[in-house]
C-alpha cells in the first residue's frame, strides 16, 4: 500500500485570517463531532476573531463600575445612570459610533457582524436586560467596554434574575481581554451571588485585575486594614496560592477626602491604566492564547465523551449512565492515567455532571484518532507558525499608531511638578538653577581651561559624593551633553544635580531628559532635530556624501 502524502502546510500572511482557518479546518470538526457546543461552549464565529479588545467590569452594586467607565471616557454616554442604589440592572456594552444611540439586546443577538449571536441561548429575559450604547468617545475607537449589573447582597440576592447570571458572566469572561473586579473600600462583605460570580470567571484569572475603589475616604491605618482583609477574602474564593495584585485608588473626578495617599493613588492608577492602554497591542496574543486553551479543552472533552460511550453495555444503558455520572471523578482519573492529561485541565466536576444528565450517551461518538491528531497538529505546527507573525504585526500596529488606547483619561497631561529626575518637567526655568549659585562657587575653585574643567578635575570633585564609579561614569556621560570631553559651568551644575537626585534615592536615566538639557545647548539640540527631519542628507554620512561626488 502506498503511504498517503502529508498535507502541505498552509501559508498565512495575516494572523486573523490564519486563526480563522485553523479553527475551521482543525478544531471545529472535533467540536461538532463530540457535541462540544452543546455541552461546553458555543461555536466561534468570525466576529470573535475580528473584534476590538473587550474590558469587562464586575462588582457589587454601588462599587463605582459606571463611574469608572465615565472616568475612562471623561464624558457621559447614553443610558448612563449613577447612584447609591443598584442602578445598572442590565449588561451594558459601550462602543464607538459617530452618532450617539442605543441598541436593544434582541437586535444585537441577531446581528451577524457582532459577536453576540450565541447569547440567544440565555433566553428572552436576558436579552431584555442586554443593550449597547454608542458614542463617539476617542477611547472607544480602540476598545469596547462592558458594564455588568450590580451584584446583590443580603435579602436582595434571594430574588431570581430570570436567567443564568453566572453563565452569562462566564460567556463574556471567556471573550474579554480584561476583567476589572471592583470592590468598595466600605463594603468588603462578599455575598453568595458575588462568590458564585467570581467562581464563574475564576478560570480566566490571567485576565482579572482587582481594584479597591473609593479608597480616598480612608486614613492610612484604615486602608491598611481593609487591604489586608480583602486579600484574605479573595484568597479563600480564588483558591490561588499566589497573592493577587490589588490596585488601590479612587476612580472619579471629585476631590480626595484624605490627601495623605495621593501619591500612592497616582502610581496605582498609572500602573492600571498602562496595563489597559496596551490591550490593543496584545489583543492578537490574547486571541491566540484563548484558542490554544479552547483546543486543549475540546481535546479533553472528546476523550471524556468517547470514554463514556465506550463504557455503555448492550443492556441497561440508563442505569450505567447514572453510575458513570455518579462516579465521574473515577472517569476523570482513568482518562488522566491513560492519556497523561493534567488534573487541572479537566472541566468542573459538578457542572459537567449537570450537563451530562441532559445528554443521550448512545448518540455520543467513538474515539476518533484522526480528529484528535488534527488538533494535535494544529497545536504543534500551525500555532507556532502563526506566532512567528506576531512581531511583524506589532511593529505595523505601532507604525500606524494603533498599538495603544488614545483619548479620555489615557491622554496624560502632566502637571509642572515632579520628584527626583522628573522634577522641573513643564517649568520654563531650568530646575538646576535653584542650586546653581552653590555649584558655581565650587566650579570657580577648580582648575579650568578656557572656562571648562577636564575629566580628571571633575572626577576629583565628583568622587566626594561616595557614589560608585559606574554611577559616576553614567552621570559624567549625561552631564557632558555636547560630548567634548570637558564640562562648562552649566554641565558641572547638571552633574552635581544628578548626584543629588541619585543620593536622594532616584534612578539615573539612560538618556538625559529634555527638561534637564543645559539652556545654552537647547537651541543647538532643537536645530539638530530640525535638520535631521528636514534635510535630504539626514541619513547620509559625511564620508558617503564626499564619495558620491
Amino acid at each position: 500500500f502506498r503511504k498517503k502524502a502529508a498535507e502541505p502546510l498552509a501559508i498565512y500572511d495575516d494572523i486573523t485570517v490564519g486563526l480563522k482557518e485553523i479553527y475551521k479546518k482543525s478544531l471545529l470538526p472535533l467540536e461538532k463531532e463530540y457535541k462540544y457546543h452543546e455541552i461546553q461552549s458555543p461555536m466561534m464565529e468570525d466576529p470573535d476573531f475580528d473584534g476590538k479588545p473587550l474590558v469587562m467590569l464586575i462588582g457589587q452594586y454601588s462599587t463605582g463600575k459606571t463611574t469608572f467607565i465615565r472616568y475612562l471616557l471623561e464624558r457621559d454616554f447614553p443610558g448612563m445612570r449613577i447612584g447609591p442604589e443598584p442602578t445598572t440592572d442590565n449588561f451594558h456594552i459601550i462602543d464607538f459610533a459617530e452618532e450617539e444611540g442605543k441598541i436593544p439586546g434582541n437586535v444585537l443577538s441577531v446581528d451577524s457582524k457582532k459577536p453576540f449571536r450565541h447569547l440567544q441561548q440565555f433566553g428572552g429575559t436576558f436579552l431584555s436586560r442586554f443593550e449597547a450604547s454608542q458614542t463617539d468617545a476617542e477611547v472607544l475607537k480602540s476598545v469596547t467596554l462592558l458594564d455588568t449589573p450590580g451584584i446583590l447582597a443580603g435579602e436582595k440576592q434571594l430574588v431570581n434574575r430570570g436567567y443564568d447570571f453566572a453563565g452569562v458572566l462566564k460567556w463574556f469572561a471567556e471573550r474579554a481581554d480584561r476583567i476589572i473586579l471592583l470592590f468598595d473600600a466600605h463594603k468588603l462583605d462578599i455575598s453568595d451571588e458575588f462568590k458564585s460570580a467570581i467562581q464563574a470567571i475564576r478560570k480566566n484569572e490571567d485576565k482579572i485585575r482587582i481594584v479597591l475603589n473609593k479608597a480616598d475616604m480612608m486614613t492610612h491605618q484604615q486602608l491598611m486594614r481593609v487591604y489586608g482583609a480583602l486579600m484574605w477574602s479573595l484568597a479563600r474564593i480564588l483558591q490561588n496560592p499566589e497573592v493577587s495584585r490589588i490596585y488601590v485608588g479612587s476612580f472619579w473626578n471629585q476631590p480626595l477626602l484624605y490627601e495623605g495617599n495621593r501619591e500612592l493613588f497616582e502610581m496605582e492608577q498609572d500602573d492600571l491604566f498602562d496595563d489597559l492602554q496596551a490591550l490593543p497591542r496584545f489583543a492578537m496574543v490574547r486571541r491566540l492564547n484563548d484558542l490554544i486553551k479552547r483546543a486543549k479543552a475540546a481535546r479533553i472533552h472528546s476523550l471524556i465523551v468517547s470514554h463514556l460511550k465506550s463504557q455503555l453495555p448492550m443492556i441497561g444503558k440508563d442505569a450505567k449512565k447514572k453510575d458513570l455520572i455518579k462516579n465521574l471523578d473515577v472517569v476523570f482519573g482513568t482518562i488522566q492515567n491513560q492519556y497523561g492529561v493534567p488534573a487541572a485541565d479537566f472541566p468542573d466536576l459538578e457542572i459537567m455532571r449537570e450537563k451530562l444528565r441532559k445528554q443521550d450517551f448512545t448518540k455520543f461518538p467513538n474515539y476518533d484518532k484522526a480528529l484528535i491528531a488534527k488538533v494535535d497538529k494544529m497545536l504543534s505546527d500551525d500555532i507556532p507558525r502563526i506566532m512567528n507573525l506576531l512581531p511583524g504585526e506589532e511593529q505595523e500596529k505601532n507604525r500606524m499608531g494603533l498599538g495603544t488606547i488614545k483619548g479620555g483619561v489615557f491622554e496624560k497631561v502632566a502637571m509642572p511638578y515632579g520628584k527626583g529626575i522628573d522634577a522641573g518637567i513643564g517649568e520654563k526655568i531650568w530646575i538646576v538653577t535653584r542650586d546653581k549659585s552653590k555649584y558655581d562657587d565650587i566650579f570657580n575653585t577648580l582648575e579650568q581651561q578656557n572656562g571648562k574643567i577636564t575629566g580628571r578635575v571633575a572626577r576629583d570633585e565628583l568622587v566626594k559624593s561616595k557614589l560608585s564609579n559606574n554611577v559616576l561614569g553614567k552621570i559624567w556621560r549625561l552631564a557632558d551633553h555636547d560630548q567634548d570631553g570637558l564640562l562648562d559651568n552649566e554641565e558641572f551644575a547638571l552633574a552635581m544635580h544628578l548626584i543629588k537626585v541619585k543620593c536622594e534615592g532616584s534612578q539615573i536615566p539612560e538618556e538625559l531628559p529634555a527638561h534637564l538639557i543645559p539652556p545654552s545647548q537647547r537651541f543647538f539640540k532643537f536645530m539638530k532635530i530640525k535638520l535631521e527631519r528636514c534635510s535630504p542628507f539626514s541619513l547620509v554620512t559625511e564620508k558617503e556624501l564626499i564619495r558620491s561626488r
